[in-house]
C-alpha cells in the first residue's frame, strides 16, 4: 500500500501541474468518501482510491488502458494535421498523463484502437512479435470472388516489401465484404492487399484484437472504456491460451 499527498496523487491522474492540483484541494472541488478535503497535504492509500472532481467520479489508476471505437475523419495522432485527433473524444485529463493511441489507425479506418499511458504495454502490444491478431472487415469496390480470397491467403506482392503478406484468415461475408484476420501492422495494409490482389477497399472496420471483441464492448463510434484485468487478458493469441 502507498500513501501520497492529494495534491500529488491529483496530479498523477492528468489534474494539471501541481499548484493547480493544490488549489482544486482549497477551492474544495475534491470529495472523497463523501467529505470535501481541502487540505492538499493530506495522504491517501491509493490503491481502490476513489474520489470526484467538480462532481464528476474518478478511480485512482497507476496507468490507464482504454479501447476506443474510432469514429473516421480521425487521426491516431497526438498533434492532426487534417482531422480531429483521437485524444479529442477523451476526457483532458488522459491527454495531460500521456495517453497515446497503441499502433495506428487510418484517418478513414474505423473500429477497435487500444490507448494507454503505459510505455510498455504500448511496445509489447506493438511488437510483431507478440502475434496478435487483429482482424479487419473489408467493404470492396469489386464483388468478392473466390479468387479474391485465394489470392489473400496465398500472399500478395507489396511495394518495398521484401516477401508477400498474406491474410491468417480470409472469408467472404456478403458480396462486397470480406473478413481478413492479419498478424503484420504494415503502412495502409489491407487497402494495399486487396489493390494488390486486383479490388479496392472502400471502408474498413477493425472488429477484434487478440480475443477482444469490438462488439461485445458494446461501445458505439466514438466511445471509449476502460479496459480491466479480465479484458486486457484477452490481448493474445489465441494459441497461448
Amino acid at each position: 500500500m502507498s500513501k501520497y499527498p492529494l495534491d500529488r496523487i491529483l496530479q498523477s491522474q492528468g489534474f494539471g501541474t501541481r499548484k493547480w492540483c493544490r488549489e482544486l484541494v482549497e477551492d474544495g472541488d475534491v470529495v472523497i468518501g463523501g467529505e470535501v478535503v481541502t487540505d492538499c497535504r493530506t495522504p491517501f492509500e491509493t490503491d481502490g482510491l476513489e474520489f470526484s472532481v467538480y462532481g464528476d467520479p474518478w478511480k485512482y489508476r497507476e496507468h490507464v488502458y482504454l479501447a476506443l471505437n474510432k469514429p473516421a475523419d480521425c487521426e491516431c495522432s497526438r498533434k492532426p494535421s487534417h482531422h480531429p485527433g483521437v485524444l479529442s473524444l477523451l476526457p483532458e485529463q488522459f491527454a495531460l498523463r500521456d495517453v497515446q493511441p497503441v499502433g495506428r489507425l487510418d484517418h478513414d479506418t474505423t473500429g477497435l484502437l487500444l490507448m494507454s499511458d503505459d510505455g510498455s504495454f504500448i511496445h509489447a502490444q506493438s511488437s510483431p512479435n507478440r502475434h496478435i491478431p487483429k482482424i479487419y472487415v473489408a467493404t470492396t469496390h469489386d464483388p468478392v470472388t473466390p479468387k479474391l480470397v485465394e489470392h489473400l491467403l496465398a500472399g500478395v506482392k507489396l511495394h518495398d516489401e521484401p516477401a508477400p503478406l498474406a491474410a491468417i484468415v480470409c472469408e467472404m461475408l456478403d458480396t462486397h465484404q470480406l473478413k481478413i484476420v492479419l498478424e503484420q501492422g504494415k503502412y495502409h495494409q489491407v487497402k494495399r492487399m486487396l489493390a494488390a490482389a486486383g479490388n479496392h477497399c472502400t471502408a474498413l472496420c477493425r472488429t477484434e484484437i487478440g480475443q477482444l471483441k469490438l462488439g461485445v464492448l458494446g461501445l458505439k463510434e466514438g466511445e471509449w472504456c476502460y479496459l480491466e484485468k479480465e479484458q486486457l487478458a484477452l490481448l493474445r493469441s489465441p494459441e497461448t491460451g
